[in-house]
């Protein structure tokens, strides 16, 4: 194998963890060695044991995790617009398709999950509203 990257970043639940690439065994066999534990969240690099970085280490590292918080936004923002689709599709089921049985199963947790959505949507539209009527920074 050539032309390996010198790191493979493994997805974990809140980050990942980061490895170097060694491919000079006896063998040529690739060789994973875990370098950092990298926390999307807050940020935080942490070396393997506890042990420092090396600087080309936290370069990597830290372009990973800009680029995968870049990423998990992208995905948030692509999930809400497919979530839009969802609540037209299910209009148009509601309308068009659904049985009694169906609507009864269905129809008091969306009436509940709707309701939810529609006060926080309502509660932070007034606060953009008056924050930019004041002039401040709308709270988050």
């Amino acid at each position: 194998m050539t032309d390996l990257p010198g790191y493979y970043f493994r997805v974990r639940e809140n980050g990942g963890t980061m490895y170097r690439i060694g491919d000079e065994t006896r063998h040529r066999r690739v060789d994973l060695e875990q370098v950092a534990v990298i926390n999307t969240r807050n940020g935080e690099i942490r070396g393997s044991g506890n042990r420092p970085l090396a600087p080309e280490d936290r370069v990597a590292a830290e372009t990973w995790l800009t680029e995968r918080r870049a990423l998990l936004a992208a995905r948030r923002i692509d999930d809400i617009h497919r979530a839009i689709d969802h609540m037209n599709l299910t209009a148009q089921w509601v309308q068009s398709q659904a049985s009694p049985d169906e609507l009864e199963a269905v129809t008091d947790p969306l009436l509940l999950a709707m309701h939810d959505l529609r006060s926080i949507l309502v509660r932070r539209k007034a606060d953009r509203v008056e924050a930019a009527r004041t002039g401040t920074d709308a709270p988050g």
